[in-house]
């Protein structure tokens, strides 16, 4: 690796180097990341320098700003680290961001402009990792994947040659990225359109976990006919060894939702609620996940329809939560003429995302759970919400997965790029 040391601004760890072993933990700390090397890259000449010296030497390279999505599937790879590609542009309602940028830092700038990204729930995942996996938002009821978004990326090629990749400059290319998770080339910015929120409206409820019956049938009745302004997510809590709490978070792209939240009012019981005007820069605060890396496992099924009593066994113990997102709107409508990229749509009114410490116990529960919403589940998954030991097979149509990897293929035969979830 002295080849590589000698070429890069940045750094190059190898097994017995001090601090390897913590460069090369993902954020996911139940995640075991076996890599031949970690190189931290100060620029995007570090990542061409890093893919090229790949290439040359039959190896392989995988990308991570923080490693939310790590799969561990990395032997033998280097492990490329881009968190200090952490510039932000924002030139009208246009955004340039570097591949290390997260979330909370693009909102805090777009925020004060009236603007906002697709977020999701973390303030802590970086923007590009998320987006190209496809990327669920709070807002993607109304703008659809934060995939669907991008208008160019940055990108350096298994040929380890840095491009700029547009609908015009290379369709095939540019229609892969919005949604294979980076199984292509080494993403080092992206430039997406930012969406008006000149006033937002959200917040968290939470009663007792003994109220999760009522809470989930006024839940039914308000996604109903919730216009796509408005986002609803109902979660089961169960804090280890302690009590138990059913939550509901929302977000409404408008300063006041009047009366299409109020069938929660009418649910006893209520403990707290945060409900209000709520500045962009704090969209993170929803949901309360946690900021620093934490051992987790989750699991992911997207439902067809909401089954009436399957997800009401409470406590729902070993588990920590059991989310359930409301989704429809723009997502399940094609975005422009290539469809939105290979993200694709999704048809699934909802998702159910369940998450615990990585013990059998918790994996048993969430096969045994996975198992009674079977009847109700489509079988496929959203890209990012893959688990350790998923496939992106489940990711895709069998048309899309083809073409993917038809591509994958003829543009990276020896497979210098890999992805968390690798198309092949």
């Amino acid at each position: 690796m002295n080849e590589l040391k000698n070429a890069i601004n940045g750094s190059v760890l190898v097994p017995g180097d001090e601090g390897f072993d913590q460069a090369r933990t993902p954020w996911h700390l139940g995640v075991d990341q076996p890599v031949r090397a970690v190189v931290e890259a100060a620029d995007a000449s570090d990542v061409a320098a890093t893919v090229s010296y790949a290439r040359s030497h039959g190896l392989s390279v995988t990308a991570q700003a923080c490693g939310h999505g790590a799969s561990g599937d990395t032997e033998g790879a280097i492990l490329l680290r881009t968190n200090r590609l952490d510039e932000v542009e924002i030139s009208g309602r246009v955004a340039r961001v570097g591949a290390g940028v997260k979330w909370g830092e693009l909102l805090a700038a777009a925020g004060p402009l009236g603007l906002t990204g697709l977020a999701g729930s973390s303030p802590v995942v970086s923007v590009t990792g998320y987006t190209l996996g496809g990327g669920l938002s709070w807002f993607s009821r109304a703008h659809g994947m934060a995939s669907a978004s991008v208008r160019a990326a940055e990108v350096v090629g298994p040929d380890g040659v840095p491009a700029r990749v547009t609908a015009e400059s290379d369709p095939e290319l540019f229609w892969a990225l919005r949604g294979s998770g980076g199984d292509f080339a080494v993403v080092t910015a992206l430039e997406f359109d930012l969406h008006p929120a000149p006033s937002l409206y959200g917040g968290r409820m939470t009663w007792p976990i003994a109220r999760a019956a009522e809470v989930l049938e006024a839940f039914r009745e308000v996604v109903a006919d919730a216009p796509e302004e408005l986002t609803v997510w109902y979660d089961l809590l169960q804090i280890p060894g302690g009590p138990g709490f059913v939550h509901v978070d929302v977000t409404y792209l408008g300063a006041d939702p009047g009366g299409l939240l109020r069938r929660f009012d009418k649910v006893g019981g209520l403990l707290s609620d945060g409900r209000g005007p709520l500045p962009v820069a704090e969209l993170g605060s929803i949901c309360a996940e946690p900021t620093d890396p934490s051992p987790g496992i989750g699991r992911c099924e997207l439902l067809t329809s909401l089954p009436e009593d399957v997800l009401l066994g409470a406590p729902i113990d070993p588990l920590v939560s059991v989310q359930i997102r409301h989704l429809g709107g723009a997502l399940a409508r094609p975005a422009g003429p290539d469809g939105g990229g290979a993200a694709g749509v999704l048809v699934e009114p909802y998702s159910v995302y369940m998450i615990g410490l990585p013990t059998p116990e918790t994996a048993a529960r969430m096969a045994e759970l996975a198992g009674a919403l079977e009847p109700y589940s489509s079988g496929r998954k959203p890209y990012t919400m893959l688990a350790e030991g998923e496939h992106a097979a489940a990711a895709f149509p069998a048309e899309t997965l083809a073409r993917l990897r038809d591509l994958k293929r003829a543009r990276d035969p020896h497979g210098v790029i890999r992805a968390n979830y690798p198309v092949l």
